[in-house]
């Protein structure tokens, strides 16, 4: 069941063009909202289960041999996970309807959108952790093809190239710490892992295992000094950034962290690696947003302070600031993806993004400045009742002054962390004004603006407006959602069972002044922000995580450049002989550490006449071709040795081999006749004595190499040859008389189609090579 519902997206992606292309009066949007609503719709009526304290599993066979199944798993933690990525997708679908334009690519855009949802599903649902890998690059992979939708703008294709290094980076870095820790428990299962948290904790793989895997989830959700990726792709159509950079893409490292908390919590590395890092991310995002003129530029570094506050919070361990995490996963998607719908608005009916440009909306666009005063209020942590940031931004004050460690490094950051969590709070009080009052407030610039400004139709109104509800409804009513859907996600993090309770009013206590604070701190510098703004040109440059990426790549293309320049000189005589030195050297290097060259007399056909004279001639054939300088001679020469080697399959009884090798060698000599006018003359005379020394080296070492690996190969038999499995069986399984038949077709039938594939791709790729030479391309 689970797979289907995983399968849905691409399967519906698949065949989205087709449909699409059939009836084109309706908005593409109208057929791709069909499959997030459904899911929705499925996934909610799972929740009686997860209330109940049970889940919902799956397992399908995939590889059986290497112990990799599509285990899926459904717990409290993926549900919360799954309704955003069907819920919030939905929204999404129904804003981009009325935010793209019909002139747009718009079935690739869904297709994109559909592969990214399917893949967030997998990674959120996969209990193997090979199956959640193989999704978490999906993930990279159709994010980058949705980041890069308007790829003929620059921009746009570098912010896409830049995460995909980035978080293919991570996800590389993610493999090995998967590896490892199957290495360590012996399990690819995510469940099999958290049983044997005592094996992990007391392995030495353990710090590399925490950290590899920590890096796979600091990539992905932005953790500094990561976070450079998430600006650029800020060039992506809203939709996008409203989906990806809310609810989904970007959550998928704090998915990743809940998950595997079980294994490295309650260890001191854990704790100061993802709450240091998470607080550190916190302050530099909402300190650098201030720097920003571009609202999506905003709304970007608010992204990346908001992940940071849930990563320190999942770094705290205790349940109270798990509970909170949990929570602010939910109510960030919600005013978050709202703002970045509003932005996409006045963006779209004034033609402009710029803070600078912009003032003074609200007369003009009434409905929109309601809806991103309260969901900007809300992720402020304004101490109202209707905002459900305020709630969630108290427990995280809470839960940084209820944090016990015992060891000296660990006790010192416990004190050190309110502190930062207050600086960073402010700082994104501030953010959360100046993109509210300097979008909708002061003076109104008309001259200015690119279109003239109006409120959004109605439909792209709606889908930040259920946002914006759900801000208020779970300000007002909290408890809603807590036994349904925060208290199994708790449980499934902590492993113990949760009682969650949310109320606004907590008393006169310290997390309340510490929001009074933020409050008073933050408004005052927000009133003083144009006199202190300014001083963020005097931040050096060379400072930047942006720079140093730059900086980064250029050093590896230039190297990579010279590199390769150094060898792809045109010279087919050095191309060749680097593959040969390489082939013998590799070869040669395995097979002695293997001590696997052996010589075994035994066994051995007898050698009679006509394979001797056949053998011979193709001796004389290959040592002739060295000196001949004719070229159609130099052609028939090579082609007696093919010959010869298929008249030896003949002699051997191997009449399959037999036909393949002199179909091969016939093609293969047609197409150097057909090709002769292009062949470079035989000169011997061109070569110097050094390279002429230099290539009979490289051919007897070649040779040499690979007569002795065939010598030891029949020499040494490791184990069984599975030669003795095919003739057992080719006939009881496969039906054929013809081994070599039932080996290709059934025994082996995956790697024939895989070939024929390859072939059919080349042939593809040589017939637009074709058409464009035609054109003149």
């Amino acid at each position: 069941m689970l797979l289907y519902y995983i399968l849905a997206p691409f399967a519906a992606a698949a065949i989205f063009p087709l449909v699409y292309s059939a009836n084109r009066r309706l908005h593409a949007g109208w057929l791709a909202l069909f499959i997030p609503v459904t899911l929705f719709v499925l996934f909610i009526q799972k929740l009686d289960v997860l209330i109940k304290g049970e889940t919902v599993s799956q397992t399908v066979s995939w590889i059986p041999s290497l112990d990799v199944n599509l285990d899926f798993y459904l717990d409290g933690l993926s549900m919360l996970f799954v309704l955003l990525i069907t819920g919030i997708g939905a929204l999404v679908v129904f804003y981009s309807i009325y935010y793209l334009d019909r002139s747009e690519q718009l079935t690739h855009f869904y297709v994109y959108l559909l592969l990214f949802m399917g893949s967030m599903l997998g990674v959120v649902l996969s209990d193997n952790v090979f199956v959640l890998y193989t999704f978490w690059e999906f993930t990279s992979i159709s994010s980058f093809l949705l980041i890069g939708f308007w790829y003929k703008r620059k921009r746009s294709a570098y912010g896409a190239q830049k995460s995909m290094l980035i978080t293919v980076m991570g996800g590389l870095s993610l493999l090995a710490g998967l590896i490892l820790l199957s290495i360590i428990t012996d399990t690819a299962s995510i469940r099999g892992m958290i049983a044997a948290q005592e094996t992990v904790l007391n392995s030495s793989l353990f710090v590399p295992a925490l950290l590899l895997v920590m890096m796979g989830a600091f990539t992905k959700s932005a953790q500094f000094p990561f976070h450079t990726w998430l600006p650029d792709a800020m060039e992506a159509p809203t939709p996008v950034s409203a989906y990806l950079h809310s609810a989904t893409m970007v959550k998928a490292g704090l998915y990743l962290t809940a998950r595997f908390s079980l294994i490295f919590s309650g260890t001191d590395v854990f704790f100061l690696l993802v709450s240091g890092i998470g607080l550190l991310t916190l302050c530099a995002g909402s300190f650098l947003a201030l720097r920003q003129t571009d609202l999506k530029g905003v709304l970007a570094y608010s992204t990346i302070s908001q992940l940071g506050m849930i990563m320190a919070m999942l770094g705290f361990g205790t349940g109270g600031a798990v509970l909170a995490a949990i929570f602010h996963i939910f109510n960030h998607a919600t005013f978050k993806g709202s703002l970045f719908m509003v932005a996409g608005i006045v963006d779209h009916e004034t033609g402009t993004r710029d803070i600078r440009k912009l003032g003074g909306l609200m007369s003009l666009m009434p409905v929109s400045a309601t809806l991103a005063f309260i969901a900007a209020f809300s992720m402020a942590g304004v101490p109202l009742p209707i905002l459900n940031g305020f709630l969630s931004k108290e427990m995280f004050f809470t839960s940084s002054l209820n944090i016990s460690q015992t060891t000296e490094i660990a006790s010192a950051f416990t004190q050190v962390a309110p502190y930062l969590a207050v600086f960073g709070s402010i700082f994104t009080f501030v953010y959360s004004m100046y993109l509210a009052f300097g979008t909708f407030t002061g003076k109104t610039r008309l001259e200015e603006l690119p279109k003239k400004p109006h409120e959004a139709p109605l439909g792209m109104l709606a889908a930040p407006a259920v946002l914006v509800l759900f801000v208020v409804v779970i300000g007002l009513l909290p408890n809603l959602i807590s036994r349904p859907l925060l208290a199994p996600a708790v449980d499934a993090v902590t492993g113990e069972k949760a009682s969650v309770h949310l109320k606004f009013w907590h008393g006169f206590d310290t997390p309340l002044y510490m929001s009074l604070a933020v409050v008073a701190l933050g408004t005052l510098l927000f009133l003083a922000l144009k006199r202190w703004q300014p001083l963020y040109s005097r931040i050096p440059v060379y400072a930047s995580a942006d720079r140093f990426y730059n900086m980064l790549i250029s050093i590896l293309t230039n190297g990579s450049r010279q590199l390769t320049s150094g060898y792809m000189t045109g010279s087919l005589r050095l191309y060749t002989a680097i593959i040969l030195v390489f082939l013998a050297a590799a070869t040669s290097w395995f097979t002695w550490r293997t001590d696997g060259f052996l010589f075994s007399a035994s066994d051995l056909a007898p050698v009679t006449a006509p394979e001797l004279i056949t053998g011979s001639l193709m001796l004389l054939a290959a040592i002739a071709a060295c000196f001949i300088t004719h070229r159609i001679a130099a052609i028939l020469v090579v082609g007696v040795v093919g010959y010869g080697l298929s008249l030896l399959f003949v002699f051997f009884r191997a009449p399959d081999l037999a036909l393949t090798q002199l179909a091969v060698e016939t093609i293969t000599v047609g197409l150097f006749l057909l090709c002769f006018k292009h062949l470079p003359k035989l000169n011997q005379s061109d070569k110097t004595a050094g390279e002429k020394l230099i290539d009979l080296l490289i051919a007897i070492m070649t040779g040499c190499t690979l007569t002795l690996i065939a010598i030891s190969a029949h020499s040494s038999k490791w184990f069984r040859t599975i030669s003795d499995y095919f003739v057992e069986t080719s006939y009881t399984l496969g039906g054929g008389k013809n081994i070599v038949n039932v080996i290709l077709v059934d025994m082996r039938g995956l790697d024939t189609l895989f070939e024929i594939t390859v072939l059919g791709l080349a042939a593809i790729g040589i017939y637009i090579m074709i058409k464009f030479r035609t054109k003149g391309e």
